[in-house]
């Protein structure tokens, strides 16, 4: 098991692998809970999923939800928007 992040960049990063240990790092000391998973091989390290230009926009509009009284989820607990994202990665 493993945390998986879907990033739309305005810029990528000059290092992703960097990038992905920093957010790593960072997650692990903001959250107690999360280090304790990390530290005992509970969870893997993040993956990144780079997305295109407009994907999260995109995806919104093709489920029926683009406007203002709609926000993208940030955390869900199965694989349905993950799958539906999967057209707009960069990483395919």
């Amino acid at each position: 098991p493993y945390h998986e992040w879907f990033i739309e960049y305005a810029a990528p990063p000059a290092d992703p692998a960097a990038f992905s240990l920093a957010l790593d790092q960072a997650m692990q000391t903001q959250n107690i809970y999360y280090k304790d998973l990390r530290q005992g091989n509970i969870l893997r390290e993040l993956v990144i999923r780079p997305m295109q230009p407009n994907a999260f926009r995109n995806y919104m509009k093709s489920i029926g939800k683009l406007g203002e009284q709609n926000k993208v989820p940030r955390l869900t607990n199965d694989r349905k928007m993950a799958d539906a994202l999967a057209i707009y990665r960069l990483d395919q």
